[in-house]
């Protein structure tokens, strides 16, 4: 069991679990909602309900119960291997594929494959994301390094850490960016409405850095390339969606027209590099386009064209 005590500082007046929920950065409302219903939430040493406002001095404590073991297996699932050696290997990913297992999604997903494909994988990520160094949205598609032992995952989490990650994607985008390139310099943290979203905030944010250069105009569309700088849950499409800007298909960060009837945000990440951590050399991959995002360029090139 671990538990942990907050104290209310200041008059906040909020709702217990809804307070929980901002204060407990990555543990969501309906969880503080359990743990309250399961009584292993008291404020001042009482058991207290979901509605009860919090008020300034009060103690808050929290008891959160050790987590089942978990079996993740191993599953036949096809996956693109870019490259492999003993260390490490680069998958293409492909959209619609969830990268880890979590809460009521335990196969099916990235690690699943790879436990199938390699014999060996970091475990410094533990049972539910061996080998896992950096993620991609389920639907993004694209680049991603995988770590097979622990020696070349810290080495690739510290480049990672410092910014010596080479990662360059493609994003197609509603509207037509006025500037041929640019930075986006705005903090990332959850959204204080809902916390399944993040929102460029300065409350409870980091660092979030993305540059951009357009490589197409279509009109009321454009396609962009963007380089992270910082690598921040939902950056880019946070980013692009705060310029005014957000990718075609994003069902999350845009309320845009989808007249292509995608069911996924037009985003791929088309370029890796990294120092590999053993032999100290510079590598750097690359992958084309999925097809369905080829095929609505084409469509675009085509109407450009008339």
């Amino acid at each position: 069991m671990k538990e942990i005590e907050i104290y209310v500082g200041e008059e906040d007046n909020e709702r217990l679990d809804y307070y929980l929920s901002l204060e407990l950065d990555e543990v969501s409302r309906t969880r503080t909602q359990r743990l309250v219903k399961d009584g292993l939430v008291k404020v001042n040493g009482e058991i207290k309900k979901s509605s009860y406002l919090v008020k300034e001095g009060d103690t808050i404590s929290v008891v959160f119960p050790e987590p089942k073991t978990l079996e993740i297996v191993p599953e036949d699932i096809p996956i693109e291997i870019m490259y492999e050696d003993s260390d490490l290997a680069v998958i293409n990913k492909q959209h619609g594929m969830v990268v880890h297992p979590a809460p009521g999604n335990y196969s099916g997903t990235l690690v699943n494959a790879i436990m199938f494909h390699m014999d060996n994988l970091s475990s410094i990520n533990g049972i539910i994301r061996p080998g896992i160094v950096h993620r991609l949205d389920k639907d993004t598609s694209g680049l991603l390094v995988i770590a097979k032992n622990d020696k070349t995952h810290r080495g690739l989490s510290e480049q990672l850490k410092h910014h010596g990650v080479y990662r360059e994607y493609l994003a197609l985008v509603h509207g037509n960016i006025k500037k041929d390139n640019g930075t986006i310099d705005a903090p990332i943290g959850r959204n204080q409405r809902d916390r399944k979203k993040m929102a460029v905030t300065h409350k409870n944010s980091k660092e979030a850095v993305t540059h951009y250069s357009v490589s197409k105009r279509y009109g009321k569309y454009t396609l962009v390339s963007l380089k992270l700088e910082t690598g921040r849950t939902h950056q880019i499409r946070v980013h692009l969606s705060y310029m005014g800007n957000p990718v075609v298909g994003d069902s999350v960060y845009s309320s845009g027209k989808n007249e292509f009837h995608i069911k996924r945000q037009l985003l791929h990440a088309k370029k890796l590099g990294f120092i590999h951590p053993s032999t100290k050399m510079s590598v750097e991959f690359s992958c084309e386009l999925p097809e369905d995002f080829r095929l609505i360029l084409e469509k675009l090139d085509k109407e450009a064209q008339l």
